[in-house]
């Protein structure tokens, strides 16, 4: 035996048409009699009439097809229809053929939500099938359709409503409209169910005609006005554009444009005779935001002075290399030398003389003379005072 599902029978949609079925898939050997019910755009199958509870279903939004099938059956009385799927293809046996033009015709009609032109019925059975694809639309409009995606703030947020909606019942947008006549004759409002809405429009004809349009909201996204030929729309105020435009500017959106304040006004009592009066605010500006504390800038570390370089000053320079080179390499105020001491060379002690004074002191004037003479040459200043000290100093001492 089929294994039983949960759901009841009384949780299921409105049944348009039930009877008997002998149904034979691609699966299935064998044909099993079942009971089958039309309820929405499903097909459910019970083991029997009074079962509760539905052991199969198909869903027909997936019907590409559904034809006779002019086989033979072992019952005269009994005909075939295969209804071609998406997913295969099904074989049912109806017990008579007026049974199988009604089932023909309710499926088409739920599925395609219109009644089909070449079938073979009654005229009070076509108007079963007209009443079957009304109630189909209203319950398809009343199922809660999937969230709306996070771009399309028509549903959410009122704030990107256009200017004429207003959250008001069918009777309250008519009373408004009566009482706002000057302003303008159409609004926006919320539809009976929680996901479509409505246009309301007022116009006068030998008194008041107000009319009420649908508009429904596509699983795909957009907007559907529920007329004879609907009307796609991208937005609501697409909707609204499109009903102004097409009536050449005759239905005119509902918009309050009331005037606003300028200044702070409010109602007081005086403390001493208790009179009311109004006051105004005194209009302070609101204290400023204090600027953001900046963090303070770190001072990179400085970079150590590259070592200084000693440089040997020797007697054989010349006075103006010396100079030249002292004014080439004079360092700049933040950096400053340190006076080198010039290197002596050292002085040889003079070979004593056996020869009489006179002579000894010519030779030291003319020792005295020359060195003077070399030295002026050949060393700066500073050394030439420092080293004739010396000589004089040598000379008294050999004398």
């Amino acid at each position: 035996m089929a294994k039983r599902a949960g759901r009841q029978r009384n949780q299921l949609p409105n049944c348009y048409y039930e009877g008997y079925l002998e149904k034979r898939s691609f699966k299935d050997k064998t044909s099993r009699k079942l009971w089958a019910c039309l309820c929405g755009n499903t097909l459910f199958f019970f083991n029997d009439k009074r079962d509760t509870d539905y052991i199969e279903k198909l869903d027909l939004s997936g019907l590409i097809s559904i034809t006779d099938d002019g086989t033979q059956d072992r019952k005269l009385d009994a005909a075939r229809l295969n209804l071609q799927m998406k997913d295969g293809n099904i074989k049912f046996t109806a017990p008579t053929a007026e049974a199988r033009e009604l089932w023909k015709g309710f499926i088409h009609s739920v599925a395609e939500l219109c009644v089909p032109s070449s079938i073979n019925l009654l005229p009070g059975q076509i108007h079963m099938l007209k009443e079957a694809v009304e109630k189909e639309k209203e319950r398809i409009k009343n199922v809660s359709p999937p969230a709306a995606p996070s771009y399309s703030p028509y549903i959410s947020l009122q704030a990107d409503m256009p200017a004429c909606y207003y959250s008001v019942s069918r009777l309250e947008a008519e009373l408004l409209l009566e009482r706002e006549a000057k302003r303008g004759n159409l609004l926006l409002r919320p539809g009976s169910a929680g996901n479509s809405f409505a246009v309301t429009t007022r116009q006068d004809l030998d008194g008041a005609i107000f009319r009420h349009y649908r508009v429904t909201r596509k699983h795909e996204g957009g907007f559907i006005i529920d007329v004879n030929i609907p009307v796609p729309c991208a937005t609501l105020h697409d909707v609204i554009d499109y009903l102004v435009k097409e009536t050449d500017g005759v239905l005119i959106p509902l918009i309050f444009e009331e005037p606003y304040e300028k200044n702070i006004s409010f109602i007081r009592s005086d403390n001493e005779n208790g009179e009311m009066s109004v006051q105004q605010a005194l209009s302070n500006p609101p204290p400023s935001i204090p600027p953001k504390p900046v963090a303070p800038k770190v001072a990179a570390p400085e970079s150590e002075p590259a070592p200084m370089v000693e440089e040997n000053l020797y007697l054989n320079d010349t006075l103006e290399e010396t100079e030249t080179e002292t004014e080439e390499s004079s360092p700049s105020l933040s950096e400053k030398r340190v006076p080198k001491k010039p290197m002596m060379p050292p002085t040889a002690a003079p070979r004593k003389s056996t020869s009489n004074t006179p002579a000894s002191s010519c030779t030291n004037r003319n020792y005295r003379t020359r060195a003077n003479t070399d030295s002026q040459r050949q060393i700066p200043l500073a050394a030439i005072t420092e080293l004739k000290l010396k000589l004089e100093q040598k000379a008294k001492s050999v004398e």
